[in-house]
């Protein structure tokens, strides 16, 4: 299992077929605003990519692009919502279709409201990650170790997760409800772009 640093792009041919894990860092959480900064991504086979982009990018990453806009690719999020707005209003892609954890975990973990990506590997893998650089500065001219292990443990554990929440939502009868959130994730997330973030637009008021 290893780490792998790139700058501006993705190197061609790294990734296994089959679906990958996807992750943002921007410099805060107003996607207009925040730009994106680190996007890690991983085929779930051992190892994970990191990508950052410059402050002066062009966001130009046709390797990227490409993996994430594949439409035989199933991208993996924990929070989709926010990583998609991200990747389209920087990178210009609909990474689709989509799959969120922490959707899936919401539909089948009724028994608590703690769906954190730290929470959820915890309890459904027994394994243990931190995330003490969670609000650290991604947008600096480097990222020193604890950032880059932070940001790929943010795709390492997605795949695993995504196994047991299946086997999850199918005993509870909760897969089509799923992929029919997971289907609308592009659309809420221009909805959050766009200026509705914190408006219900489907309530009476």
């Amino acid at each position: 299992m290893a780490v792998h640093f790139h700058e501006e792009d993705l190197p061609a041919g790294v990734l296994a077929d089959g679906p990958v894990a996807v992750d943002t860092e921007t410099m805060g959480l107003v996607t207009i605003r925040d730009r994106l900064c680190v996007v890690q991504i991983s085929d779930g086979k051992g190892d994970e990519h990191l990508v950052r982009f410059a402050p002066d990018s062009d966001y130009d990453a046709p390797n990227l692009k490409a993996v994430l806009a594949d439409p035989a690719r199933l991208k993996l999020f924990h929070f989709a919502r926010f990583d998609l707005a991200a990747i389209e209003y920087y990178l210009g892609v609909e990474a689709t279709p989509c799959y969120c954890t922490k959707i899936a975990s919401k539909l089948v973990r009724t028994y608590t409201d703690r769906h954190g990506l730290k929470m959820l590997v915890e309890e459904l893998l027994g394994e243990s990650i931190s995330k003490a650089q969670q609000s650290s500065d991604w947008g600096g001219p480097d990222l020193n170790d604890a950032q880059r292990d932070y940001a790929a443990s943010d795709v390492r554990y997605l795949h695993r997760m995504k196994e047991e929440l299946d086997r999850r939502l199918a005993r509870e009868g909760r897969t089509e409800m799923a992929q029919a959130c997971f289907d609308f994730l592009p659309t809420r997330a221009r909805l959050d772009v766009a200026g509705w973030a914190d408006h219900d637009i489907f309530s009476h008021m």
